[in-house]
């Protein structure tokens, strides 16, 4: 604890800052919630993206497995682009999936077998989610990182800087309350001194 001074200039330093820091702190202890929240929705999207993943990749495995083909789709299906957008929550900026964009690619109908324009669709769409949770992932680790420093300053002020404010306050009042007891015994003891004489 830094050393303070106590005077009443100190005084009223002392308590604009404790009265900043209790009306920071609610809005603080807000973010903190809304962050809370907002992770738990990010981890709920991408469960349940991460679910349609996979049964989307076990139905592409099945097509595959009952034509018995191991004809290569991944040659069938190139990546262009994947568009994001930034998003705002509770004052970061975060990715937004929009769309993943694929090259069109020709294919020889005799070459490839019957299934193929399915297995091609569906392999877009297991691109795509693995884009979608890749992005929701980021989001995750960008909010958690807020999450992390909020906290701090949440705890900062509720453990230290408000219980430093508040003891600080009562010091000083206690040294002027002496001050000021001990000049009103100065003043009587004067005051006697002089009736004296």
């Amino acid at each position: 604890m830094a050393k303070v001074k106590l005077t009443k200039n100190e005084l009223k330093r002392q308590k604009d800052m404790l009265k900043r820091f209790q009306r920071y702190l609610p809005t603080l202890v807000l973010k903190k919630q809304q962050l809370q929240m907002v992770i738990r929705q990010v981890e709920a999207e991408e469960a349940a993206k991460a679910g349609e993943q996979t049964s989307l990749l076990d139905d592409l495995a099945r097509w595959i497995a009952v034509f018995g083909d191991n004809q290569c789709l991944e040659d069938l299906v190139i990546i262009t682009g994947i568009d994001t957008s930034t998003g705002n929550i509770a004052g970061i900026d975060i990715p937004v999936f929009e769309k993943i964009e694929f090259e069109e690619v020709p294919w020889n109908l005799f070459h490839y077998p019957l299934w193929v324009d399915a297995g091609v669709e569906r392999l877009k769409k297991l691109l795509a989610l693995d884009a979608e949770v890749r992005i929701l992932q980021e989001q995750k680790r960008l909010i958690e990182e807020e999450l992390r420093i909020t906290t701090q300053r949440v705890n900062l002020f509720e453990k230290v800087k408000i219980p430093e404010a508040k003891e600080n306050i009562r010091m000083i009042r206690i040294y002027l309350g002496d001050q000021q007891t001990a000049a009103v015994v100065r003043g009587k003891i004067a005051k006697s001194n002089l009736v004296e004489v």
